[in-house]
């Protein structure tokens, strides 16, 4: 049985690898949907967690006088690293640049026409836009406007404005504090290529096997290869397990492929439990293939299970959260993707890769998934027509 089974299971997988539009949608596809989706909602940027450095170049002609580098100090406490450039020239093809305005006629620096009473603009410009461009607003607006008020107090208390007041200001204790901190142990909200890769992976593993699986199966039997089949000395059960294995490899392929290239160009962090966030995905795979096998036999042409597939794909990945955080939506959307598979898939994953909860958190997506390919798989086995 296993050896008829592992023969079906090969010959199945070859022939998928050999059309192109398999190869299509294996291969080239995911890598298009990483990069475009995953730079329009912010690229590589985190979420609420920890923010790392990023570099912030600037060109400053001459001295800028106490309250350029107080700014920059700002922007420093902000997680900005200021690299100075030594002309506009080298700003360009800088990710973020803050362009600082010359100093008004008859000033030595900025500073010096700062305080005589010249409005200055500082502009910041960068690469790309989405939520990590507004944080960089935000963070920007923090830096100006905090030294913006430091000048506003020390003018109204009628103080010398200069680098000791500034100072002496800075160091005085605050009446109001903020304490930010994440609840429990989430670490980080998935966006950019966070989300983007793994949901992109969950959406085309399901896409390839509802439509390049499962169409390949359905010209088997149009074409009377199935009856050729059932005739042989492989008994029926050896066949369905062989067809849900050559699905499953194809699954496997579509998988790796996709996990090896969102780590290597993408920069794909997989988090501290890499074994069980494979589990998962072999879970997910798993309920793919019987799902594909089921529909299979139950539409009449290769048309019907074209559009079944496509339909069904970009409606689960939709509202399961493979295309958006499924935290950032309305409840009722967080409530409906709770009833899913891509939902308890896209769950199990952000529990593992971005809240850090461990390998406990993603063991009842894992049941529900594999019950649910049990189910599938054992309606597609009685269900399977030759003709």
């Amino acid at each position: 049985m296993f050896r008829g089974a592992v023969f079906i299971a090969k010959h199945d997988l070859a022939c998928a690898l050999k059309q192109k539009e398999t190869l299509l949608w294996v291969f080239v596809m995911p890598i298009v949907f990483f990069f475009f989706i995953g730079t329009v909602t912010g690229g590589s940027g985190g979420g609420v967690g920890p923010s790392k450095p990023v570099e912030l170049a600037v060109h400053l002609p001459g001295d800028g006088g106490f309250l350029v580098e107080e700014l920059f100090a700002a922007l420093e406490e902000e997680d900005y690293t200021i690299v100075r450039v030594a002309s506009v020239a080298e700003l360009e093809g800088r990710t973020r640049r803050l362009v600082l305005p010359e100093p008004a006629q008859g000033h030595a620096n900025l500073t010096a026409s700062l305080l005589a009473g010249n409005p200055a603009l500082v502009r910041l410009e960068r690469e790309g836009g989405g939520s990590v461009a507004d944080l960089d607003e935000l963070r920007l607006g923090r830096a100006v406007y905090g030294l913006l008020a430091d000048l506003v107090v020390l003018e109204v208390e009628g103080r010398e404005l200069d680098r000791a007041a500034l100072d002496e200001l800075q160091a005085a204790p605050r009446a109001l504090s903020l304490s930010v901190r994440p609840a429990g142990k989430r670490r980080e909200l998935p966006s950019g290529y966070s989300q983007t890769v793994p949901g992109t992976l969950v959406m085309f593993t399901l896409l390839v096997l509802l439509t390049s699986g499962s169409i390949l199966l359905v010209i088997e039997r149009e074409r009377g290869l199935l009856r050729r089949l059932a005739a042989t000395p492989i008994r029926r059960p050896a066949i369905v397990l062989g067809k849900w294995l050559g699905k499953m490899a194809l699954a496997a392929v579509q998988i790796g492929f996709a996990m090896l290239a969102g780590t290597w160009l993408f920069g794909m962090d997989w988090g501290e439990d890499l074994p069980m966030v494979c589990v998962v995905l072999a879970a997910w795979a798993a309920f793919c293939t019987s799902a594909a096998i089921l529909c299979a036999n139950l539409v009449r042409s290769e048309g019907q299970m074209a559009g079944l597939g496509v339909l069904s794909t970009l409606l689960l990945a939709a509202l399961g959260g493979c295309w958006w955080p499924i935290e950032i939506t309305a409840d009722w959307m967080q409530a409906l993707a709770a009833w899913l598979p891509t939902g308890w898939t896209m769950d199990a994953l952000h529990q593992l890769i971005h809240f850090g909860h461990g390998p406990a958190s993603a063991l009842r997506s894992v049941a529900l998934l594999l019950a649910g390919a049990l189910v599938l798989g054992g309606l597609a086995a009685r269900k399977l027509r030759y003709a």
